[in-house]
């Protein structure tokens, strides 16, 4: 597997780059992930495909700036940093959770860049009062005993159904995030707390966009996620039962099958 380094602004951002040919995948993982969360992923499509995974800033083995959030903007700013080092012009996106949040700002400053979009458990819309005030409790709950945190945070992404068949995956969630730093983690929640809402962007993109859903998410209203499904000129919706928010896990071959098709077809219009 081919990880790399390279500078953004001073601090260290780390990729994979895997497979060849002119179809870029681009997977941007979620909150307390890191880009290992992908390689089943990666290890499917690489012999057919280019496929790119990026460790956001905080997460994994990339640094953060201090004392700065690491809002959305400049998660993507780090996520064109890796395409252009690589001289990647176009890709299809796909963002889970916060990589959503991230795919979404990308796609407003970048839309050059983007063939088709993927929303994996994510959303458009910006924080509303009293989640940003949740967020600031999260943080000062991982400042307090980050490990603690993690530890029970993530079961809860599944559907409750799930915690005992995905029991190992869960571990090695747990394991990998206890690997970040607080500063890190902290600085992340602060980012996705600043966002603005992507509900006009949806509306204007030019892109196909797929929305998939866990019918247990209980972090995403479902119809909030279908009514947001309406707006693009070209969406398309995969809603999945028996999955919480970590469908790409939970639902694991149909996501993959899912993503490819959307890639090709994304990459033939």
């Amino acid at each position: 597997m081919t990880h790399q380094t390279l500078d953004f602004n001073g601090i260290n951002l780390h990729y994979q780059d895997e497979g060849n040919g002119d179809i870029v995948l681009v997977l941007i993982h979620g909150f307390m992930s890191d880009l290992r969360v992908w390689s089943y992923y990666v290890f499917s499509y690489m012999r057919e495909i280019r496929v790119i995974t990026i460790d956001l800033l905080g997460h994994g083995q990339s640094e953060w700036f201090e004392n700065t959030p690491s809002t959305m903007e400049l998660q993507a700013q780090a996520v064109k940093t890796v395409l252009d080092h690589l001289n990647i012009k176009e890709c299809v996106m796909v963002g889970h959770s916060m990589g959503g949040y991230v795919s979404l700002a990308f796609a407003e400053a970048y839309p050059q860049y983007i063939k088709g979009l993927c929303l994996l458990h994510s959303h458009a819309l910006a924080d509303s009062n009293n989640v940003k005030e949740k967020r600031e409790q999260t943080c000062n709950i991982i400042n307090q005993n980050r490990a603690s945190f993690i530890i029970n945070f993530i079961p809860n992404l599944f559907a409750p159904a799930n915690h005992d068949k995905f029991y190992y995956e869960i571990k090695d969630l747990q394991d990998s995030a206890l690997e970040s730093k607080a500063d890190g983690l902290i600085l992340a929640q602060k980012g996705i707390a600043t966002r603005t809402s992507k509900i006009e962007l949806l509306k204007t993109i030019n892109s196909p966009v797929l929305f998939i859903i866990g019918k247990q998410d209980s972090r995403i209203q479902l119809d909030m996620s279908i009514a947001q499904a309406s707006f693009p000129k070209h969406s398309e919706l995969l809603i999945l039962e028996n999955v919480g928010h970590m469908g790409h896990i939970e639902s694991r071959d149909i996501i993959k099958r899912r993503l490819l098709s959307f890639t090709y077809s994304c990459f033939a219009l």
